[in-house]
């Protein structure tokens, strides 16, 4: 079911915890917004010849894997176009793309401190994993007039132009994901009960405030709901009360990797089978269904815009074959295999970000912000059919077409239907 609602190698120096700061010749070191006064004085972290990214993510704590590939995607993709001698930009100049990550731990005080220590040394900021901590630097970011673009929450906040304007999401978010498993169940027409545990924070409330909505009116009952924090190390409490319910289906708003296998495994202690529904951001095959013992009969559902390389259907996939190649060549010092789906999340961002470098007519953020708002239809690399990059539409991230998956035991298949 779909849904509608791309000379020299980026090292992708990562300073774990404090960054040294670049001297930057040309960058017009007074000016931390999006042009000052002279509107041809290029902003902080470009020159002629290269621009400077920051990413602020986690690469350490229980989502470091999620975390290191919102960097290791986008260094891959950075790393092919400073192999061909850099991307040139809609001024005229060609420049290589540096990528300078931080590490936030997942811990919102530690990315505003990243913001603050090195927002004057980059141009932008962008793929960074987490509502929290995306939230935390937001507000400094619009002060500042700093770029903080295409990352890596389901947040709408970051998409709403006249709230956020120096953001904009990239993945779905987290009310589409919810509303696409939600019309799923609601187009079977069958009578259907659901357990429901969610996040007590915005990433989960709106998973299930769209999914709330898009089965309202229908014969899909919810008959339990709980929550859980973030910081919780076990959820077994609220899994035994959700098993009581024997609910046909448990839909789990869960961003914690080690939670999400965690809760699989107690599920089948408690001998409760109902069918899954699990966030694009913890439903790798690799790195939480296969730890689980998940298997293809436990019907497991998901929603996903990128092709898995873990998938046999995506084997001989020339964008597969070429992402793996480069995350091999230019990503060693993050990961070099694809567990989560971030990975390519953050490859598609690098195809995004080159596409408005190249509409980019001078080296200021105010003409970065207006060529990425005007990106429309693009097939990013990796994209699954059926989706495209479009950043036109205020309140709605870079991606918002999404198709829903059934786990088949290997990678996923496109789910026609529920059952």
């Amino acid at each position: 079911m779909i849904l509608q609602t791309r000379s020299t190698r980026v090292l992708g120096a990562v300073a774990l915890g404090s960054a040294l700061a670049l001297a930057l010749a040309g960058c017009g070191r007074g000016d931390t917004g999006g042009g000052g006064d002279d509107a041809d004085a290029a902003s902080p972290g470009v020159t002629d010849d290269s621009i400077t990214l920051g990413v602020t993510t986690p690469l350490s704590g229980a989502t470091a894997g999620p975390g290191t590939c919102t960097v290791a995607g986008l260094v891959a993709y950075m790393g092919e176009r400073n192999a061909e001698g850099g991307i040139e930009f809609g001024d005229g100049m060609t420049r290589t793309v540096e990528i300078e990550a931080w590490d936030d731990a997942y811990d919102p005080q530690k990315a505003l401190q990243n913001f603050q220590q090195n927002s004057g040394d980059v141009f932008a900021f962008t793929s960074g994993l987490g509502t929290p901590t995306n939230r935390a630097y937001r507000d400094a970011a619009i002060d500042e007039e700093v770029p903080q673009v295409l990352i890596q929450t389901g947040d709408p906040l970051f998409s709403d132009q006249a709230e956020s304007p120096w953001q904009l999401g990239f993945v779905p978010t987290y009310m589409n994901e919810g509303a696409a498993f939600g019309e799923l169940l609601a187009a079977s027409g069958e009578d259907i009960t659901v357990a429901v545990l969610y996040q007590n924070d915005d990433y989960g409330e709106g998973y299930f405030e769209g999914f709330q909505e898009a089965i309202e009116g229908t014969s899909v009952e919810i008959v339990e709901e709980l929550t859980y924090e973030a910081t919780d190390t076990s959820v077994d409490a609220q899994l035994t009360e959700l098993a009581g319910s024997d609910a046909d289906v448990f839909f789990n708003a869960m961003s914690i990797t080690p939670l999400v296998i965690s809760s699989i495994e107690k599920t089948k202690e408690l001998g409760w089978a109902p069918s899954w529904f699990l966030p694009s951001n913890t439903s790798s095959p690799a790195a939480i269904l296969g730890p689980a013992s998940a298997n293809a009969d436990d019907g497991f559902y998901s929603v996903s815009f990128a092709k898995a390389p873990q998938s046999p259907a995506f084997a001989e996939d020339e964008d597969v074959q070429t992402f793996l190649a480069s995350l091999e060549e230019y990503s060693g010092e993050y990961t070099t295999t694809p567990d989560f789906p971030h990975c390519m999340w953050s490859y598609m961002i690098g195809a995004t970000l080159e596409q408005a470098f190249m509409d980019m007519e001078e080296p200021t953020r105010d003409a970065f912000m207006e060529s990425l708002r005007g990106i429309s239809g693009l097939e990013a690399p990796l994209m699954l059919e059926g989706t495209s990059v479009d950043t036109t539409q205020d309140g709605q991230p870079a991606v918002s077409s999404l198709v829903v998956q059934k786990y088949n035991g290997n990678g996923y298949d496109t789910a026609e239907n529920f059952g």
